[in-house]
């Protein structure tokens, strides 16, 4: 059967490959589910089987954006401990997330999605360690709303067995036994990774932190996770308490206990790495290991700077990530991609520490590195998968920056006119074409309330 083709014409293209090529005015030739051409001018004039042209004049044409780092469960608890750093915004609300069950995990993930859909993300990421005794199917619940959304997705099945008895933060209801939560993962891991070239959903192995998973849950999860051929994900060097807190129980700092566990290599990345001396830098040059850069979640609890410039010149792979939305309000990554900039500026690197072309690689193709996907997705290639996003700047916020990737990255939110994923349309004209997002606002409102009213119950 001869592929059906969608024709995007008259528009910016960056690329954001090998050579962060780019075109003024240039085409782009999807084939089913694959980048088939792109390049400067129209199209090709003799194409077979085109169901769609667009005329994308006024527009730019980048990847979908790349989520690495997020927990969706959040959205129902977000505006609260507004004023809190790391640990004491962790007590605050321990107590409420120990009680989702899973229609809330549900809703919640279907309004993070829509968030982050309705602006840009095609790949997302959920990094979910909640799993309170009796909650039902959590990790199912979650990777229903991303399938339901049509978004290329991987669920970090993370996991707690570090209760508040033994010195950790959760509840002792909400965390799981040793052998429970490597049990849970392996049976996550058989029942939904797809390892395929254009695998829709993937799971990684994902231990909570340090300070709320025994040493043993660290190192068997990463047997395991290399064992079943899947990647490697946790919180790392986020705030100076949990470099003291491992000095003080494991006598080094995190970067050297990771190493002792198994948890440096190519098929992991840590989420925030805000305090990293030269010597973790350099390890995780030397390993391969990848980060999640969080602007706005550091900044929201007070974590500090990541040496996101840094890293990049030491060949360490970053993404972006949103965090989660009760410690990133807006919830869409187009705010990650302006703060990873604006932010880092702020370092000793000041204004030459990241530019714009820098910013939406750290959103795209620094993300397919991270989740271990860069040959896929992350860039416009022929070949690749089209996940791709037609951004509208014929707008008055974007009206007076010629330089369009500088309007997309320094400027306003750009509106979404087209988000392909594998090819299929999941957002058109700023609205998401495969679900109704009002009834996702009044679901995920209402299991907010539900989660508010159990929680103050006790």
């Amino acid at each position: 059967m001869a592929a059906s083709r969608i024709v995007i014409e008259n528009c910016a293209i960056a690329t954001v490959d090998a050579n962060d090529t780019e075109y003024a005015c240039g085409h782009l030739v999807v084939a089913d589910n694959r980048i088939e051409s792109v390049g400067a001018g129209d199209a090709p004039a003799d194409l077979e089987n085109v169901v769609r042209r667009i005329d994308g004049t006024g527009h730019l044409v980048t990847p979908g954006l790349i989520n690495t780092h997020h927990h969706f469960y959040q959205w129902i608890t977000r505006g609260l401990a507004t004023d809190h750093n790391l640990f004491d915004w962790l007590v605050a609300l321990y107590p409420t997330w120990a009680r989702i069950d899973e229609p809330m995990a549900r809703a919640a993930a279907r309004g993070s999605l829509a968030m982050m859909a309705r602006g840009g993300v095609t790949t997302a990421m959920d990094h979910h360690y909640v799993y309170p005794r009796g909650a039902g199917d959590l990790s199912g619940a979650i990777i229903g709303a991303a399938s339901d959304m049509g978004v290329r997705f991987t669920l970090a099945r993370g996991s707690m067995d570090r209760g508040r008895s033994d010195g950790g933060l959760p509840p002792d209801f909400a965390v799981e036994t040793l052998d429970g939560a490597l049990a849970a993962t392996e049976e996550t891991i058989d029942k939904h990774h797809d390892p395929s070239f254009d695998a829709m959903t993937q799971i990684a192995v994902a231990p909570c932190s340090p300070f709320s998973v025994s040493t043993e849950l660290m190192r068997q999860g990463a047997e395991l996770a290399r064992r079943k051929g899947v990647r490697l994900h946790t919180h790392g060097s986020e705030t100076v308490e949990e470099e003291e807190f491992c000095k003080e129980l494991f006598g080094k700092g995190p970067t050297d206990y990771f190493e002792s566990t198994g948890w440096l290599g190519p098929d992991v990345w840590m989420a925030h790495c805000v305090h990293m001396n030269d010597s973790d830098i350099a390890a995780f040059a030397r390993t391969g290991t990848g980060v999640a850069h969080c602007p706005s979640s550091n900044a929201r609890l007070a974590a500090g700077i990541a040496r996101v410039p840094d890293m990049l010149k030491a060949g360490v792979p970053v993404g972006l990530g949103v965090d989660g939305t009760a410690s990133n309000e807006s919830g869409e990554l187009h705010t990650e991609l302006r703060n990873a900039l604006l932010i880092n500026r702020l370092g000793p690197h000041r204004e030459a520490a990241l530019n714009a072309r820098q910013a939406l690689r750290l959103g795209t193709y620094g993300g397919a590195q991270v989740l271990g996907r860069a040959d896929q997705i992350g860039s416009l290639e022929p070949g690749k998968l089209a996940d791709l996003v037609l951004w509208n700047l014929d707008t008055l916020a974007h009206s007076t920056i010629a330089d369009p990737v500088v309007a997309l990255v320094f400027g306003a939110a750009a509106p979404v006119t087209l988000s392909l994923v594998n090819g299929r349309t999941v957002v058109e004209a700023g609205r998401l074409a495969t679900v109704d997002e009002d009834a996702i606002a009044r679901s995920a409102r209402d299991e907010a309330r539900r989660l508010a009213r159990i929680a103050a119950e006790g």
